[in-house]
């Protein structure tokens, strides 16, 4: 396939591990100029040099550019919820510094020497909370969608269901409805039955070496799984004799 057309607001990329999903992913990543969440920029990240290369070779036509949005491989969250509980912890210990060094100054003096961190303490408190450090994975994985998705934007999003429960992932399906009623894009690799049931979904298929066009009904990702979840027995069942014939 020499051409990809991303013409539903949200695509999903689905195949094996290392069939080439997050390597597409990375490539237009690097193509477009996304900005990333908790990593480096794409840029300068080491770990994306071969796709800077090979985004030489795209050629992006947008029927209307934008420059909104991010790219974001789910590993790079946990650093990213660090990063932003250690910059809140940095804030408070700077309010009681003021504290210290302000002491026996009147309190107007001492109220506007606090003020610029309190004024960033807030903007980050109304967009993670206490931090995204004190919620539960996938609680704060979804906090961080709320406070970073914005209308119009493109969204490349690599696995982002591997920190989320079932019922975390239908909140995530809520969420892109959402976004895509206010004109933003999604382009996403993910390997969950559960997201790639969005309604009106693109779903490029990556297997034996090539992309082509599919059907949700289509994906073995979601024969298996409801294969398994109707007849459970049945797998196990397989499993137990393979165990035995291995010993």
């Amino acid at each position: 396939m020499t051409e990809l057309v991303f013409d539903t607001p949200v695509t999903f990329l689905v195949g094996e591990n290392g069939s080439g999903k997050s390597t597409l992913l990375e490539t237009l990543a690097c193509a477009v100029g996304s900005i990333t969440v908790g990593a480096e920029p794409v840029n300068r990240d080491p770990s994306l040099a071969p796709m800077r290369s090979l985004a030489q070779y795209l050629r992006l036509v947008w029927q209307k550019r934008t420059r909104k949005g991010f790219y974001l491989r789910a590993e790079d969250f946990f650093g990213f919820a660090r990063r932003i509980g250690q910059i809140q912890n940095g804030l408070r210990e700077d309010l009681a510094a003021v504290d210290e060094e302000y002491q026996g100054r009147s309190d107007y003096a001492k109220s506007l020497a606090k003020m610029p961190y309190r004024g960033e303490l807030g903007a980050l408190q109304r967009s993670y909370g206490a931090g995204l450090d004190s919620r539960s994975h996938g609680e704060s994985f979804l906090q961080l969608f709320q406070a970073r998705f914005v209308p119009g934007g493109l969204y490349l999003l690599d696995e982002p269901e591997a920190p989320l429960s079932p019922v975390r992932q239908l909140s995530l399906l809520a969420i892109l409805k959402k976004m895509v009623a206010e004109q933003a894009q999604f382009i996403i690799a993910t390997h969950s039955p559960i997201l790639m049931a969005y309604p009106g979904a693109g779903i490029l298929n990556f297997e034996d070496g090539k992309i082509h066009p599919d059907v949700y009904e289509n994906l073995d990702h979601v024969n298996l799984t409801r294969d398994f979840l109707n007849h459970p027995e049945v797998f196990l069942r397989l499993l137990e004799d393979e165990d035995e014939h291995e010993n």
